[in-house]
């Protein structure tokens, strides 16, 4: 059986939820949950699938606020990983309301990150039914991955969440 991990932050909100909701789905007896705040390159290795959760600060507090959170503190690490034969998915939280011009511009970072090692990223969601004015999360006319607004369409995410994992499942064997 392949190793499953989710790795997420911030701990104790929305994107923690949002991955306890992932694990379940997947079986919770099958994954891993890795919070970013401690973990380092050497802790992507051990497993074979890797699910990031990550959230976006709004614009006017990006200088500010997004220097001093655990994603900020790990991104350097995603460089240093060896993704080789890894499979790798993402998730993240944004406002498509307040910050509808930065919607989900985290996890393009993340992505763009993710790229330049030899990860396989997967997981990749239409835009089609998301409302937001821009987003660096998408690449060639997809989200890298699964959007999730929990706090103005709090009421989509059950089934948002649970088609992005029927697809992981069904197409990449997590």
């Amino acid at each position: 059986m392949s190793k499953i991990a989710i790795f997420f932050g911030p701990e104790k909100g929305a994107v923690n939820r949002v991955a306890d909701k992932i694990r379940q789905l997947l079986g919770a007896e099958k994954v891993e949950m890795v919070s970013v705040a401690n973990a380092t390159a050497a802790s992507l290795k051990p497993f074979d699938k890797i699910i990031f959760g990550i959230s976006t600060v709004g614009k006017e507090t990006w200088d500010s606020t997004f220097s001093n959170n655990d994603w900020a503190k790990f991104m350097p690490e995603i460089s240093k990983g060896d993704f080789q034969g890894q499979i790798v998915a993402i998730f993240g939280l944004g406002d498509h309301i307040t910050y509808a011009a930065n919607f989900v511009d985290s996890m393009g970072q993340l992505a763009r990150e993710l790229q330049k090692t030899s990860a396989h990223l997967v997981g990749q969601v239409p835009v089609e039914g998301y409302e937001f004015e821009e987003s660096a999360a998408i690449i060639d006319g997809m989200f890298v991955g699964l959007p999730v607004d929990e706090d103005f369409e709090p009421e989509l995410t059950d089934a948002r969440i649970a088609a992005w994992v029927a697809l992981l499942k069904n197409q990449h064997g997590f």
